[in-house]
Parts: structure tokens; C-alpha cells; sequence
């Protein structure tokens, strides 16, 4: 089943992203519990959640996903920054637990530096702490474009973070993979998909793999830059976007668009994802 949808505003409460999302024949979505560059977050709304939790089960949701603030950086050479990092991301597993059996997505962060050995160790301390929170999340690192001084920009320094921590679990932490971040990370899923996802199984495991954010990118490959752009727009293209979204691994995962797009451009979006979408 294609579980589709795209990042909505939080801003009116949980059930008006699910009414948003059905308008716009999604059945899932993405949403930030806080402001996107971190800050204080509105209180859960108890009524509103359970509204929700009842609409999605109605209209057949797929899993949602939430995504940490950009400023959470849990590797940052900076101890002040490690622990707004540290606390925003107990808070936020914290009111998680509202809705059980989702998850929560976070960019493993910038090691400004400092290096990736160096980093490594402190993105894990972090997890080690704050997965205690996450009883009924999961938790996700994303795929990043190795921009600058990101971490995660490959396979290897994904699973080396998940093998160290002291909660690894496939169904407690796992990945996020983003189409754009990995192919200007140097992946190429257009021309290369099946290889791809087998050296994802080899050094990570297709069982961590619970979401997808599907962007075409306004970059070429193995350009290192996170441009998102609309699908069929980019260097990936719209054919071989759809034929990643058909691939056996792939086609049963919650897909969250973050193109640069208002409603009415992930409606178009979705429905032509769907149109080209195998039932099968």
C-alpha cells in the first residue's frame, strides 16, 4: 500500500493535519512538535490527539512522522548546544508517547570540525540518554548530503552510530533516507537502485529502514548539497523517482514529500505518485 503524504503545519493540532492530509489524498505526514528552529513547544492537547488517533485509524493512516528542530545538533563541539540538543530531544520523545507506534526523525547533526570520530561517540551518548523516553517510538537518523561538516552522509557512519548505542533495536532506532540527500551524498538510486539498497541491507539492515523523504534535488549528483526541488524538476526525475517508490523495499514505508511546494503542488504531486504507483 502506498502510505503518501507531505510536511504539514502543526499549528491547528493534530486532527486538522489529518483532515489537511485526506484533502489532499495523503495518508500519512510529516510535522515539527516545536518550532523548526528549536524554542519552547505548545502543550499536547489530549482531546485533539485522541480525535486523531481515531481519524487515522478510520481513513487507514500510515505511520507519521515527527522532525526534530534543525538547530538540534548532538554533535556540536559547543556542551551548551549538546544540551539544548539533548533536552529538546527528551521532551520531544517525551510528548511522542501521545501517539504510540510512530516515529521521530532527527539529522544525526555537524561536527564543526571536530571530526567525525570525535562526533560519533557524543550523537550516541545523547541517544543512549534520551531512548529511554521513546517507549513506543521509534527513532530515526536521517540520510544527510555531507554538506559542510554533516554527519551521516553515508551508510558506514549511520550504522556505526545505531551499532553503538546502547538501544539498537531495529523496531526502536533505525533511518530515515532522503532521495536528494542520498544521491548528492554520492548514492546513486536512479541508475544504480538495486546496489544501493543491497549495500544498505550489507552495512545497515533493510529492517532499520522506516521512512522515506522523497525530493528530487536541484543539484547533481554527488554534489554534497541539500537543494530540495519539486519531483520530475531535478537530477533525479520523475521516472526514476517512481520507480524508487515501486521498489519492493521501498514501497510499503511511510513517504513524506519536502519539496518546495504549498498544498496544492503536493496534491498534484501525490496524485501522480499514485497514478503511477503499482498495486500489486
Amino acid at each position: 500500500m502506498l502510505y503518501i503524504g507531505c510536511h504539514l503545519s502543526s499549528s491547528a493540532g493534530f486532527k486538522a493535519m489529518g483532515e489537511t492530509a485526506l484533502k489532499i489524498n495523503a495518508n500519512t505526514f510529516q510535522f515539527f512538535l516545536r518550532n523548526p528552529r528549536g524554542g519552547a513547544a505548545k502543550d499536547i492537547d489530549k482531546k485533539d490527539v485522541d480525535a486523531f488517533l481515531s481519524f487515522a485509524k478510520e481513513h487507514c493512516f500510515g505511520k507519521i512522522l515527527a522532525h526534530a528542530p534543525y538547530t538540534l545538533n548532538p554533535c556540536s563541539k559547543d556542551l551548551k548546544t549538546r544540551e539544548f540538543a539533548r533536552e529538546v530531544f527528551a521532551d520531544d520523545l517525551k510528548r511522542m508517547e501521545n501517539l504510540p507506534n510512530n516515529l521521530y526523525n532527527f539529522h544525526p547533526g555537524s561536527h564543526v570540525g571536530q571530526g567525525v570520530a570525535a562526533a560519533i561517540p557524543q550523537i550516541v551518548e545523547i541517544l543512549d540518554d534520551v531512548m529511554g523516553e521513546a517507549k513506543h517510538t521509534t527513532v530515526l537518523l536521517e540520510t544527510m548530503s555531507g554538506k559542510g561538516s554533516e554527519v551521516g552522509s553515508t551508510f558506514e557512519e549511520l550504522a556505526e552510530i545505531i551499532s553503538k548505542a546502547k538501544i539498537n533495536a531495529p523496531e526502536r532506532l533505525g533511518v530515515c533516507l532522503d532521495t536528494c540527500h542520498v544521491f548528492s551524498a554520492g548514492y546513486d538510486i536512479i541508475n544504480r537502485l538495486d546496489d544501493v539498497l543491497a549495500d544498505f541491507d550489507r552495512i545497515i539492515g533493510l529492517n532499520r529502514l522506516h521512512a522515506i523523504h522523497l525530493n528530487d534535488s536541484m543539484t547533481e549528483f554527488n554534489s554534497h548539497k541539500d537543494r530540495h526541488e519539486k519531483l520530475g524538476k531535478g537530477s533525479l526525475g520523475q521516472e526514476g523517482l517512481i520507480r524508487f517508490i515501486n521498489h519492493p523495499a521501498i514501497r510499503n514505508l511511510p513517504i513524506n514529500l519536502e519539496t518546495p511546494n504549498e498544498l496544492e503542488g503536493y496534491a498534484e504531486e501525490i496524485a501522480t505518485l499514485r497514478a503511477n504507483y503499482q498495486n500489486f
